[in-house]
């Protein structure tokens, strides 16, 4: 049976890893820890291939009605 890649689904939103320096900007911009960060489980299917390991930070951008587009930020975490 064939894999599924998952992200190249046109309901699936565009998620990428933010960098080390990118993590940093984002805390330091709205004075937050990563605790308070939503959560995204490290086998969750569509992240499970990018080499995540927790603590990572994803940034999800969806597309929108409104605004055009939305960015997201979700920490990995284990199960």
């Amino acid at each position: 049976m064939a894999k599924i890649d998952l992200s190249k689904h046109e309901y699936v939103p565009k998620h990428t890893k933010l960098s080390e320096s990118d993590t940093e900007k984002l805390l330091s911009k709205y004075n937050i820890s990563k605790k308070q960060l939503p959560k995204i489980f490290k086998n969750d299917p569509i992240i499970k291939d990018m080499d995540l390991k927790p603590g990572d930070i994803v940034k999800i951008t969806r597309k929108s009605v409104t605004s055009g587009e939305s960015t997201y930020y979700r920490v990995v975490v284990n199960v």
